[in-house]
């Protein structure tokens, strides 16, 4: 066992997950590092059928859990939040081990964890409609958002814990259970957040003296499900599901949105992004060069918004690429337990292979490619570091508007703010993007509706690290969905307008009159 396999089943241990080895014969999931690249562990796939097994369990959940008031529901994602809260450094660090992040990192995607339950805690107590005018006398109309029934999550593996939260806090205090399939690449944090969610749910039955019956119930509220492309189809067409929360590649909604609309179901569906960050001539170059060393290298270019395209004007382009160039090599890359580290590995052999082969096309294409060669293969012969890339494009290219999920910066020269934001625009995806400006007219410009089409617009800040208050997810091929903070919570939620009448008449709504008589 390796030293990292080690400290893993420490940590689980500590975390109070129980592994047992497979049975002869059975299927599994080989989990490694990416810090080593050495095995882990082995589990067992769940079986076919679990899926079935689990809607209905939910289902059975959800009409118990429906009917407690929204404040209660809240009082267990309180109970929750004070969990991580006491877990978050063994959490954290079964977070480095399991996607390679730094600890800072690691230790953040939990803090967010905790600052989504504080989020959804207040939210208990604000999931209002609305009082509507009706045009009728002597009633009232109103709007409710009611509980929606069961939620699937599909997570990926860079931020493995941190989606699973923004998704099952929401959707835990509007009244609804979660069925959880976590990437294949990190299902060892999601038990431990299974087994955190039920210390959660011990605490908060013993507070109300829960009853046999309410104790079942909440052990159903989170069920996880270890399996493979073919779980999240089953999860998608399962009539049972009332919504499906998937987060991961393009080509991962692409294959599961049609299964969900063809039972004309809910998707909320959080997928690739090709964030541009457009640097102005009136722009803080400093400021720019920090915002963009953590929004492109951090997290080994793993996040969705993780800048990919640097658009800057051709009055500062120099002056900021080599400035880039010198933080370029600058930054230690290594374990993620090594002091100093900055920058983890990549997932995967897959993924360094991706990121390889980006970088040829892109010289292909004329560009100029400093970084990028693999790095501590000597000391990590199984694992995948990389050195980052800042390419330099003659144009953006057609390997510039695909997402390589990689530490690759394409930087593009501009002359006029029309021509930057056409260029930010010019690509599939529509996640986050952001604008270094002193210049009030071009950052109203860059937010209005004429110029960024992203879901998410910063300026003077990079397009990574967003906070839980707001809505999180963008459009065209990023899908769509909003989840996290803002309204967010409606999407796990139906709607309901109800009309009451308290006189003793019967008008008809539009002046239509339909008068049959009494008797």
């Amino acid at each position: 066992m390796s030293e990292i396999a080690s400290r893993a089943a420490a940590l689980l241990n500590e975390l109070g997950v129980r592994l047992l080895p497979p049975a002869r014969g059975e299927m599994v999931i080989a989990v490694r590092s990416p810090i080593d690249g050495a095995l882990v562990t082995e589990l067992p796939l769940q079986e076919d059928g679990w899926v079935d097994e689990a809607a209905r369990r939910a289902r059975s959940a959800f009409a118990r859990w429906a009917g407690v008031p929204a404040p209660q529901r809240g009082e267990l994602v309180r109970v929750l939040g004070e969990v991580l809260r006491e877990h978050k450094p063994a959490l954290a660090a079964l977070v480095s081990i399991e996607a390679g992040k730094i600890s800072s990192e690691a230790a953040g995607e939990v803090q967010e964890m905790i600052d989504i339950c504080d989020f959804a805690v207040g939210l208990s107590r604000q999931l209002h409609g609305l009082t509507i005018a009706s045009e009728r006398p002597a009633h009232r109309m109103m709007e409710q958002w009611l509980p929606l029934g069961p939620v699937g999550v599909i997570t990926a593996f860079n931020f493995p814990v941190a989606v699973w939260s923004w998704n099952a806090a929401l959707a835990l205090v509007c009244g609804n259970p979660v069925i959880w399939k976590p990437s294949e690449k990190t299902p060892l944090t999601a038990l431990a957040v299974r087994e955190l969610f039920g210390l959660a749910c011990g605490r908060y039955a013993a507070a109300r003296g829960a009853d046999a019956a309410e104790r079942a119930m909440l052990a159903d509220l989170v069920q996880v499900g270890l399996g493979r492309a073919s779980m999240g189809r089953a999860i998608a067409e399962h009539r049972d599901i009332a919504l499906v929360s998937a987060t991961g590649s393009t080509r991962m909604g692409l294959d599961l949105a049609p299964r969900v609309a063809a039972r004309l179901g809910r998707s909320l569906l959080e997928l690739g992004g090709n964030n541009a960050v457009i640097v102005a001539p009136s722009a803080d170059l400093d400021l720019a060069l920090r915002g963009l060393v953590f929004g492109a290298w951090g997290t080994a270019g793993q996040r969705c918004t993780t800048t990919r395209r640097l658009i800057v004007h051709d009055s500062v382009r120099e002056r900021l690429l080599e400035a880039l160039e010198r933080a370029r090599r600058s930054l230690p890359v290594g374990s993620p337990f090594d002091p100093g580290t900055l920058v983890g590995p990549l997932v995967d052999g897959q993924a360094f292979e991706a990121m390889q082969s980006a970088l040829a096309r892109a010289r292909s294409e004329g560009a100029t490619v400093t970084g990028g060669e693999r790095r501590l293969a000597d000391r990590f012969p199984q694992a995948w570091y990389a050195e980052p890339a800042l390419v330099r494009m003659p144009a953006q290219t057609d390997v510039v508007r695909e997402e390589t999920f990689a530490p690759i910066l394409y930087a593009i020269g501009y002359d006029s703010l029309d021509e930057a934001i056409a260029l930010n625009n010019d690509v599939p995806q529509g996640l986050s993007s952001s604008i270094f400006t002193r210049d009030l007219q071009e950052a109203e410009r860059f937010l209005s509706a004429g110029g960024s089409d992203c879901g998410i617009a910063n300026v003077n800040l990079g397009t990574s690290g967003a906070e839980i208050g707001g809505a999180f997810g963008g459009d065209k091929q990023t899908g769509g969905g909003r989840e996290s903070g803002s309204d967010a919570w409606k999407a796990y939620m139906r709607r309901t307008t109800n009309t009451i009448n308290y006189g003793s008449t019967l008008p008809l709504a539009q002046g239509v009159v339909f008068d049959v008589g009494s008797g």
